[in-house]
């Protein structure tokens, strides 16, 4: 690591908000991005709340070139459960000598709020390269810029199935409806970023089967499509 650049993780999801961020990050001079931090469900051995295959993650994390490592998540954790497992790994992580981590979050106050009462026990620094930018001229930005990213996950009652298994492009934006965020902040939608102009080449994969689930969050029901990406 150079003097005097702080020592970072980056709380990565394998989307788009995460590979812009990080975008934004590698320009900065006083950070040095050393970790990439993903949550799995270790039950299904995909990527929390994106669904994406575990495979998929690893071989994204070998195209950006960055040391990646992941927290194993129980099928069901509850808060205390995820609590433990999250400090756990931080106080790892400190010990490795990191002093900062960062996030891709652009506009939910509560969450960075938390996020930084979480980390401040322990010194540690949090920030937000996308904070509070424009989420569509965010989207705009990252297609033009060369990225490309399909939606893995959708939440049904905000989107239908032909939203998912999508490339993102300008014609996504352009029929997304009104109470739709563009970068999909408020849980919309989640995405996979296949290919990045810092990847070494693109991850390859096939699309497989489109599946719909329930969740039941403290007695509301939420549907949410899925699209499985399979590995090439």
């Amino acid at each position: 690591m150079t003097e005097n650049r702080q020592k970072t993780y980056f709380n990565w999801s394998s989307g788009k908000d995460s590979a812009l961020a990080l975008y934004y990050l590698l320009q900065y001079k006083n950070y040095s991005v050393d970790s990439l931090l993903t949550s799995v469900n270790s039950h299904y051995d995909r990527v929390s709340m994106h669904g994406l295959r575990k495979e998929l993650l690893l071989q994204q994390i070998e195209a950006i070139g960055i040391p990646g490592t992941t927290i194993e998540l129980p099928l069901q954790p509850t808060n205390e459960e995820y609590e433990t497992i999250m400090k756990n790994k931080v106080q790892e992580l400190i010990d490795e000598g990191y002093t900062t981590a960062a996030f891709g979050d652009i506009f939910l106050e509560d969450l960075k709020v938390y996020r930084e009462k979480q980390l401040e026990p322990y010194g540690i620094k949090a920030v937000f390269p996308l904070w509070k930018k424009d989420t569509k001229e965010l989207l705009k930005e990252f297609i033009d810029l060369g990225f490309k990213t399909i939606t893995v996950c959708v939440n049904g009652t905000k989107l239908d199935k032909s939203f998912v298994g999508r490339v993102i492009d300008h014609d996504f934006i352009n029929e997304l409806p009104n109470d739709v965020d563009p970068c999909g902040e408020n849980g919309e939608f989640h995405t996979f970023c296949f290919d990045a102009p810092y990847f070494k080449k693109p991850v390859e994969f096939t699309i497989g089967e489109t599946i719909y689930r329930e969740y039941d969050n403290h007695g509301t029901k939420t549907g949410y499509w899925f699209c499985d990406l399979i590995p090439q």
